[in-house]
């Protein structure tokens, strides 16, 4: 068993749920395993804060309907309790046209139910009305019962139950306006945590929170997982090759999963902080740029030049590297904040990014246009693509044909230079690990490459 937080539409507060019925259990030493529905990265982030375990992200278009039952069932071994958070409005998905993608759909592949989230801030008897429409519109759908948001005050609180009392809906959770919780938030959504100060406070009230106004008799048998064996480790290949991992407040976007994936293949992560270090890790033979908010950065990374020649040196030596979005940025030239100040980054790609108001957002078909370090060409992904940016020149030879998810194009895009692979487009390799594999593939041939011409300069040396 388990259950999926489900909001009747986007920011109904389905994130402030979710984090208090986590934050109680953890205060509780449960053993409890999140997941996150969508391709978000910074949601994930306050579960594994708040919980202990990296949280999964469930996205069959990302993936495939048969990766996210396989991913949930095995992280959910060993564990007391699990708990999904959804995206968006519980039946809104890839498409209007059905809700593939959406919690609903998540909800019937692992035959869960859902427990809804209702805005209540301007509404009283209407609630029923939206629950019952909810209720009734898909019947494979559970409704194990709802959570009133918002509450103005016990009399508000009594008109909501007399509502909702003819659908026999149990009400599992009732909340007041919370002032004194409130997660910030900026042009791509919640501030990671690594730079909330005051965290660990939050966290504490949202414990209070999911103790005092949640219905336990009835949730606790809800989250419980049952007897299940401890997750068994895959068989994880010997550590052959060193990948040098961004991972600071400026890089924070990846799916633990991508590096699960790495070391279960043979390779050794090695976290390093283009903000704070002044140049790469020792003796690696690869590059991981994930997305995060460089933009926000920018001065603190054009700063350490050191770090930034370190990288650009190791690029045009062909090491392969692969960076994503906010990667993708830091390669470039330079980077022009939202204040218009520009910032010098790593400039092993000839392009400028410029910030902006508009949101590029949505799920891309991703063809390979050319042969790359993750990918041969005509090779065929699908990513996500979330920023407010733009380059100022795009490539001669994209790397990628892209298309939405209704299959009308969307243009070329991506940078495929020496043997990086560097693109706005976020990829989840849980159902295409050929990615992850040509990758470290590529890192063997090119320090295998490297130290036959080290041998070679060696020998020349000697004569």
């Amino acid at each position: 068993m388990a259950l999926i937080i489900a909001g009747e539409r986007s920011g109904v507060g389905k994130t402030t749920v979710t984090l208090a019925l986590l934050s109680y259990l953890s205060k509780c030493n449960y053993k409890i395993q999140s997941f996150k529905v969508g391709p978000d990265y910074i949601d994930p982030m306050f579960h594994q804060r708040v919980t202990g375990r990296p949280c999964r992200n469930l996205d069959p278009v990302l993936t495939s309907e048969d990766y996210v039952k396989d991913c949930f069932y095995r992280h959910c071994q060993g564990v007391d309790s699990a708990l999904i958070e959804g995206v968006m409005g519980l039946f809104d998905g890839a498409s209007g046209k059905d809700d593939f993608a959406s919690t609903a759909h998540v909800a019937r592949l692992l035959d869960i139910p859902v427990l809804l989230v209702l805005d209540c801030s301007r509404l009283s008897r209407s609630v029923a009305a939206i629950a019952y429409g909810y209720q009734s519109f898909d019947p494979r759908i559970t409704i194990a019962g709802v959570v009133l948001n918002r509450v103005g005050s016990s009399r508000h609180l009594e008109l909501l139950k007399d509502a909702l009392e003819p659908l026999h809906i149990p009400v599992l959770g009732e909340l007041q306006r919370q002032d004194n919780i409130t997660i910030p938030d900026r042009h791509l959504g919640l501030i990671p945590t690594a730079e909330i100060t005051q965290l660990d406070a939050l966290i504490n009230r949202l414990a209070d929170l999911g103790q005092n106004c949640f219905n336990w008799e009835h949730l606790d048998s809800q989250l419980k997982v049952g007897h299940q064996q401890p997750l068994t480790s895959t068989n994880q290949q010997p550590a052959l090759i060193r990948i040098a991992v961004a991972c600071d407040r400026a890089f924070s976007f990846y799916y633990q999963d991508n590096l699960d994936s790495l070391e279960q293949l043979g390779a050794e992560l090695v976290y390093w902080s283009p903000l704070t270090d002044t140049t790469l890790p020792p003796d690696i033979q690869g590059m991981y740029f994930g997305g995060g908010f460089p933009e926000v950065f920018a001065e603190q990374l054009a700063e350490n030049t050191s770090a930034r020649e370190s990288v650009r040196t190791a690029i045009e030596s062909g090491m392969p590297t692969y960076a994503e979005c906010g990667g993708l940025m830091y390669l470039g030239e330079q980077i022009t904040d939202f204040d218009g100040k520009s910032w010098s980054m790593v400039g092993v790609l000839p392009t400028v990014t410029v910030m902006g108001k508009s949101l590029t957002l949505g799920y891309r078909q991703a063809t390979a246009l050319v042969d790359g370090p993750l990918l041969p060409v005509g090779a065929t992904v699908w990513g996500h693509e979330f920023h407010r940016s733009h380059l100022t020149v795009m490539p001669s030879n994209p790397l990628f044909e892209l298309r939405g998810y209704n299959q009308r194009k969307v243009g070329v895009e991506g940078w495929q230079v020496y043997q990086l692979h560097a693109s706005y487009v976020h990829l989840h390799w849980g159902s295409c690990l050929e990615v992850p594999v040509r990758f470290l593939q590529c890192c063997q041939m090119w320090c295998k490459k490297k130290n036959q011409a080290t041998s070679w300069l060696s020998a020349e040396s000697g004569r």
